[in-house]
């Protein structure tokens, strides 16, 4: 024979309080996606400018282009050259 009885752990919950009513108003607002969380956009904004643009260009079609682009005669290439032949020779 086992005593099934189930008590609670912990301090009660009082509906009423300011706490359980503000997180009771969270549920709800969550529940319905009114819930507004985060940082608000700024439509004016440069990044929101340029994003706009770019959601422009895939509509168009235009290839995106990722990272920086590279100069073909900077000193750095030439010497990715040059160790790109060292290891072909090899």
């Amino acid at each position: 024979m086992t005593n099934t009885t189930q008590t609670q752990l912990g301090r009660p919950v009082n509906p009423n309080s300011a706490r359980q009513q503000r997180i009771q108003e969270l549920n709800e607002k969550r529940a319905n996606g009114l819930c507004k969380r985060g940082r608000p956009v700024v439509a004016e904004s440069k990044r929101q400018e340029v994003l706009k643009k770019r959601e422009e260009k895939v509509k168009n079609g235009v290839e995106l282009k990722r990272g920086r682009p590279i100069v073909e005669g900077s000193k750095r290439q030439i010497e990715l050259a040059k160790k790109a032949q060292k290891v072909v020779s090899e």
